[in-house]
């Protein structure tokens, strides 16, 4: 299983919300492919799959924040 991460997005932002997902659990997944949007009181950025694979969970939902470093959710 492979974590998808919410990667740093610069300088002084600790976190971000999940605005929305581009999939749902069960979706295949091609490498590169935007998988989920996240805002920040700056900008907003496209979280892409790390590999190609089936997106098996979402661990942070629509809506919800989540700090740099934490998964977002996985990949089989």
């Amino acid at each position: 299983m492979i974590n998808i991460i919410l990667p740093e997005l610069g300088e002084g932002i600790t976190q971000a919300t999940v605005a929305c997902w581009h999939a749902k659990p069960g979706d295949n997944l091609t490498a590169g492919q935007e998988v989920c949007e996240v805002v920040t009181d700056k900008a907003s950025f496209v979280i892409e799959a790390p590999q190609s694979g089936k997106l098996s969970s979402i661990t942070v939902d629509e809506g919800r924040e989540a700090s740099i470093g934490s998964t977002l959710g996985t990949i089989e």
